[in-house]
């Protein structure tokens, strides 16, 4: 798909279905992300009067929310997109890579605090596994993250906070769940071993970024 089609979220749901994967923003692969297919008036701009305008931000609500792809931190802790059709193996591939989080861990109080609650925005998950005192918020958003990358929680939607006259205002707050609540755990399996879940997905992406490097593609995949 020319980049010069990707003006709306319509189209950028489309070029994730084509492509796989998709990080939002730099990934280190020229070409590879969100940010540098979508037309130069969706990119980040700042105004004169001190307020912005990035549509691309926007778009992934109504991206996630359609259901056709899974969003959350997945490439070297970055966020981004992967299509529900390649979303079997790579979640095949990173639970063999990130064991099942030990019993009285903090990983495993907060997969089970969402499991009981569903899905929470970051900062009531925060409040409801104790992390609510000073400087512990960039400690439990790195837990979190690493729940991303081994796919137990992803990203449901995006809550934005309203002013007065009820405008959605600011960057927003990630609503967690995890795949399981989101699509069933039937839509998380793979028929494949990991290692061969691991051999599709390199070389899916070897195919779509030839001018990827190996230790890129591997970075990647994780």
């Amino acid at each position: 798909m020319d980049r010069q089609e990707i003006y709306s979220a319509a189209g950028l749901t489309a070029y994730i279905q084509e492509v796989g994967f998709l990080p939002l923003l730099d990934s280190g692969i020229r070409g590879f992300s969100a940010e540098e297919v979508v037309t130069d008036d969706c990119r980040y701009v700042v105004f004169p009067d001190g307020g912005w305008d990035w549509p691309l931000w926007k778009w992934k609500g109504p991206i996630v929310t359609e259901g056709n792809c899974v969003y959350g931190k997945f490439f070297a802790g970055k966020a981004g997109f992967i299509s529900r059709e390649w979303w079997p193996d790579f979640y095949n591939y990173r639970r063999s890579m990130h064991p099942v989080p030990q019993e009285g861990s903090i990983e495993e109080t907060i997969l089970l605090t969402l499991q009981e609650h569903g899905s929470l925005i970051t900062r009531e998950l925060r409040a409801a596994c104790g992390f609510d005192g000073p400087k512990m918020r960039s400690k439990f958003d790195g837990y979190v993250t690493r729940l991303q990358m081994g796919c137990y929680v992803v990203t449901e939607d995006f809550v934005y906070p309203t002013d007065k006259h009820g405008r959605e205002y600011g960057w927003g707050w990630s609503l967690l769940t995890t795949p399981e609540t989101l699509f069933g755990r039937d839509a998380c399996l793979s028929p494949y071993s990991p290692e061969e879940s691991y051999a599709r997905l390199t070389a899916h992406l070897k195919k779509i970024l030839p001018q990827a490097t190996d230790n890129q593609i591997r970075k990647l995949v994780g």
